[in-house]
């Protein structure tokens, strides 16, 4: 799953696979395409995967028996907030309990179907939320 941070919306999603498949295994057999100089945060499920003319972002993973410069805790930390506005889109998508649950459906192709309409129904209730409204109390006040 690709997702637009400022939007917060879905953009790609990729076919569904039985079992437990390693995250860099899908998509090397994908063959996932980026615009030119995108930038890409990733976890550190997919280390070693590294697009060409893509700027990629990954975590920095402590040494042994050292601990990280202040440096690398700071990029940590940033990309790790960037991160997170990825994780609260999956959350959102996982409302539709149908995704989140196990499916016993057995028709095929039917399990993409369903991820695709869970994702359809988030962008839908992104695009549609309404903003904050904001009001000025010295002009009520007058």
């Amino acid at each position: 799953m690709i997702t637009h941070l400022v939007t917060w919306t879905v953009c790609y999603l990729s076919q569904t696979y039985p079992g437990s498949r390693h995250d860099k295994r899908i998509c090397d057999e994908e063959g996932y395409t980026f615009p030119l100089f995108a930038e890409l945060f990733q976890d550190t499920g997919f280390q070693g995967y590294y697009p060409e003319e893509v700027i990629t972002y990954q975590p920095t993973k402590k040494p042994r028996h050292a601990e990280l410069d202040i440096a690398e805790r700071f990029i940590n930390k940033v990309i790790s907030s960037v991160r997170i506005r990825v994780e609260n889109i999956l959350s959102a998508v996982k409302r539709c309990h149908i995704v989140k649950d196990i499916f016993r459906n057995h028709r095929t192709g039917f399990d993409d179907t369903v991820m695709q309409i869970a994702c359809g129904l988030h962008n839908l209730r992104v695009r549609h939320r309404h903003p904050d409204q904001h009001f000025d109390l010295l002009e009520l006040a007058t």
